[in-house]
């Protein structure tokens, strides 16, 4: 027996299609936040803010302040090399406005966002 011969299976077959398509239809999944005095994240979309501890953050941003030493190599008692963490790969701080990932219900901060 067909769909169409029920007007009542046909009726429900249709509306779970359309239910189906909505679920399928993806979300965002980027959007823009900025980080709080308290460490917290507000994001455009979610303008409630996420706990400091809430919200994952990508490694890279977590390496440390402006000036602190990245990495030091001794090639001899006597030549040293020291590298320090430039300005574009420091920790983020209160004020960054960063590009944040939504992975399932998680946030997660991508990078800081800068001003062309």
């Amino acid at each position: 027996m067909a769909f169409e011969s029920n007007p009542g299976t046909n009726k429900l077959a249709n509306v779970l299609t359309s239910r189906m398509k909505k679920e399928k239809e993806s979300p965002l999944i980027l959007d823009f936040g900025e980080i709080q005095t308290d460490g917290s994240l507000i994001t455009n979309t979610f303008p409630v803010p996420i706990p400091r501890g809430s919200y994952s953050v990508l490694r890279q941003l977590t390496l440390g302040n402006i000036g602190s030493t990245l990495t030091e190599t001794s090639i001899s008692d006597t030549h040293n090399h020291t590298v320090l963490l430039p300005e574009e790969m420091r920790s983020i701080v209160p004020g960054d406005r960063v590009l944040v990932a939504w992975v399932q219900n998680e946030a997660v901060v991508i990078d800081i966002v800068v001003n062309s």
